[in-house]
C-alpha cells in the first residue's frame, strides 16, 4: 500500500486518494515519521486495528497488557528519543484509562499523541454501549483535544495534533475519532501542519531582556543556576555547558533536569529539592542571583515560597509565558526556546570563576557526605540499603544506563545517587507522582533506545500496580533490567509516618507475593537477593546479559531519604537526619 509521500507529484498538492477513515489514520501516522505505537484495541476502535495489520511491516504496534501500559511506554519512548509518542485504545474504559498517562504527560511536558475510538455519531449522548465523554474527561489533563466525527476531518487533525504536541513547551493530545469516520470513505490527501492561528508555541526572544540577563550575570557575586527539563526539551545543554563554564556558575538540576548536564563536571552541585543535596538547597537562600533554566518552580523545589531566594535577584528562562512570575517573581523574564535564548546571550556573558562562591558548595557537600551519603551508599549496618544499589548499578554501567525510576523512596534514592554520562538518561514521573511508571515506560525507553542499557528502579508497591506488562516483556523479549527494592512497604508513606505522625503505619505494610516466581512465569530470568555480599556479583550478571532480567533486592524496611524539607517549610530548614 502506496504512502501519501510515495503518492505526491511535484505539483504544490497533494494526489488525493479514496480510502476509508481508518485507512487514513494510518496514512496519517506514517506521514508524521511514527513507526511504533502502543495500544489496545476494543470495539470501537477495531477498524483502525483491522488497517493496522495491513501495515504491520512499517508500523508495529505494541499490545500492551492494560491502557495506562501503553501512555507510560509512549511517554518513556518519547522522553529517551524527544519524538511524539503514541498510544491507543477503544471508547469507554478504554479511553478513561488512559487518564493518568495523560495527566502525567502533561505536567512533566512529554509529547504524545492519544487515539481513542468512539461510538457512532448518531450515537453519542445516548449512553450507549461503551460511549463516554473523553473529551470533555481529558481537556483538563491534555494540551489539546478534539473528537472528529467525519472521515474528511482527520488529516488535518491529526496533522494539527502532533504539531501541537511537539511544538512549543510539549505535551499530551487527545483526537477521539467515532466508529462511522473510522469506516466513511473520502478523497485522502496529507499535509504536515507548520502553524495554528493564535497558537504561538515558541516566544520572538526580546534582546532587551538577555541583555539585562547578561547584566545581572556579569555584577552577581554569588550566581547560582536550577536547571531543568526545559533544557533537555530545547536540546540545550550545550549551551547551559558553555554558560556554567564560562561564567564559573554552580548549577543544580531539579529531578526532570538531571542529566542534561553530566553528573561528573565539577561545577554540577547536585539537586534541589525536597531530598535534594544540602548545599543547592541551603545556598539558594544566599546566592545574590537565582538563574532558572527550564524550571517552573515546583512546589518539592522551592519548600514555602514566602522564604524562597529572598535575597536574590531572580532570572527566568522559559519556553511559557505561563509560568513566569507565577510562584516565584522574576526580576528579569527571558522567553523563549532556551538554546536559542541561551546562545544569544553567551556572547554578552564575561569569563568568571567565583571560587569562593564555589567553596561554599563543598563545604555543604562534605558535611552531607559525612552525615548521609557515606552511609547511604557504603553502609556498615548489616541490611542492604537503596543507595548501594543504586551505586552498584552506576559502577557496572560506567554511570551510561538509562535510569527509570517509579515514585517513593527508591526514586529519590535513585535520583540523588545515580550518576549520567549523557542527557535524556533520567526518566520518572515528576510533577504527578505516578506509581505504577517505571515499568511501562521503561519497556517504551529501550524501545526507543535499544543501543542503550535501560535500567528500571521500582518499589514493591509502585511494581505491583501495572507488574501485567511484564507481558510485553515476554512477548516481546524486550531486553529491559527490572530492579526492585523490596523494603516491604509504602516507603515513603511510611517515612512520613515515622516522621510527622508518630510512627502511626497505616495501612503502609506490604504482604507482598514471590516476585521472583512471577517474573520466571512470564520467562524471564530472575533472581533475589538479600545479602551484601551477592549484590555486586549479581548486579555485574544482570547488567551484562542481553535479555530480560529482574531482579529483587531486600533492602533495610525503615530506611529513610535524607536530606528532607519538611513539607511547607523553608529551603533553609533542610533536615540532615
Amino acid at each position: 500500500m502506496e504512502t501519501l509521500k510515495d503518492k505526491k507529484t511535484k505539483t504544490s498538492k497533494p494526489t488525493t486518494i479514496k480510502i476509508s477513515g481508518a485507512e487514513a489514520i494510518i496514512h496519517c501516522l506514517l506521514a508524521e515519521g511514527v513507526d511504533l505505537l502502543y495500544g489496545y484495541p476494543g470495539g470501537a476502535i477495531m477498524p483502525v486495528y483491522d488497517e493496522l495489520y495491513k501495515f504491520q511491516d512499517r508500523l508495529t504496534h505494541i499490545l500492551t497488557r492494560h491502557e495506562q501500559g501503553a501512555t507510560h511506554a509512549a511517554q518513556g519512548y518519547a522522553r529517551v528519543t524527544g519524538k511524539v509518542g503514541v498510544a491507543m485504545a477503544t471508547s469507554g474504559p478504554g479511553a478513561t484509562n488512559l487518564v493518568t498517562g495523560l495527566a502525567d504527560a502533561q505536567i512533566d511536558s512529554t509529547p504524545m499523541v492519544c487515539i481513542t475510538g468512539q461510538v457512532a455519531r448518531h450515537l453519542l449522548g445516548s449512553d450507549a454501549f461503551q460511549e463516554t465523554d473523553i473529551i470533555g474527561i481529558s481537556t483538563p489533563v491534555t494540551k489539546w483535544n478534539h473528537q472528529i466525527t467525519q472521515a474528511s476531518e482527520i488529516p488535518e487533525i491529526l496533522a494539527k495534533a502532533f504539531y501541537i504536541a511537539r511544538s512549543g513547551r510539549p505535551g499530551p493530545v487527545l483526537i477521539d475519532i467515532t466508529k462511522n469516520a473510522q469506516f466513511d470513505e473520502f478523497e485522502f490527501s496529507y499535509e504536515a501542519c507548520k502553524g495554528v492561528r493564535s497558537y504561538k508555541p515558541v516566544p520572538k526572544p526580546d534582546m532587551a531582556s538577555i541583555e539585562a540577563a547578561a547584566q545581572l550575570i556579569n555584577t552577581a557575586k554569588k550566581p547560582f543556576i536550577v536547571f531543568g527539563q526545559g533544557v533537555i526539551l530545547g536540546e540545550a545543554e550545550e549551551q547551559l555547558k558553555t554558560l556554567v563554564e564560562k561564567a564559573g556558575i554552580p548549577a543544580a538540576w531539579t529531578i526532570l533536569g538531571a542529566s542534561a548536564l553530566e553528573s561528573s563536571h565539577p561545577l554540577n552541585v547536585g539537586m534541589v529539592g525536597m531530598h535534594g543535596n544540602y548545599g543547592p538547597n541551603v545556598l539558594t537562600n544566599e546566592c545574590d542571583l537565582l538563574i532558572a533554566i527550564g524550571m517552573r518552580f515546583d512546589d518539592r523545589v522551592t519548600g514555602s515560597l514566602d522564604t524562597y531566594a529572598k535575597q536574590a535577584k531572580v532570572i527566568h528562562f522559559d519556553i511559557d509565558p505561563a509560568e513566569i512570575n507565577k510562584n516565584v517573581t522574576a526580576d528579569v523574564a527571558v522567553l523563549g526556546d532556551a538554546k536559542e535564548t541561551l546562545k544569544l546571550m553567551l556572547p554578552l556573558v564575561n569569563e568568571n570563576k567565583h571560587e569562593a562562591w564555589h567553596d561554599e558548595f563543598k563545604k555543604r557537600y562534605q558535611i552531607e557526605y559525612d552525615t548521609v551519603i557515606k552511609n547511604d551508599i557504603h553502609p556498615t549496618k548489616e541490611k542492604l540499603t537503596m543507595g548501594e544499589v543504586i551505586e552498584e548499578i552506576n559502577l557496572a554501567s560506567n554511570n551510561n544506563a538509562v535510569i527509570v525510576t517509579d515514585v517513593g523512596q527508591h526514586q529519590m534514592f535513585a535520583c540523588r545517587y545515580a550518576k549520567f554520562n549523557q542527557t535524556k538518561s533520567n526518566i520518572t514521573s515528576g510533577g504527578l507522582g505516578t506509581m505504577g511508571f517505571a515499568l511501562p515506560a521503561a519497556i517504551g525507553a529501550k524501545m526507543g533506545a535499544m543501543d542503550r542499557e535501560v535500567v528500571a528502579i521500582i518499589g514493591d508497591g509502585g511494581y505491583q500496580m501495572t507488574i501485567q506488562e511484564l507481558g510485553v516483556i515476554f512477548q516481546h523479549n524486550v531486553p529491559v533490567k527490572i530492579v526492585v527494592l523490596n523494603n516491604g512497604h509504602l516507603g515513603m508513606v511510611r517515612q512520613w509516618q515515622e516522621l510527622f505522625f508518630e510512627s502511626r503505619y497505616a495501612s503502609t505494610v506490604m504482604t507482598n507475593p514471590d516476585f521472583v516466581k512471577i517474573a520466571e512465569g512470564y520467562h524471564i530470568e530472575a533472581k533475589r537477593v538479600s545479602e551484601r555480599k551477592d549484590l555486586k556479583s549479581t548486579i555485574q550478571e544482570m547488567m551484562a546479559s542481553k535479555k530480560p532480567y529482574f531482579l529483587e533486592v531486600k533492602v533495610e524496611k525503615e530506611d529513610n531519604v535524607f536530606p528532607m524539607i519538611p513539607s511547607g517549610a523553608s529551603v533553609s530548614d533542610v533536615r540532615l537526619k
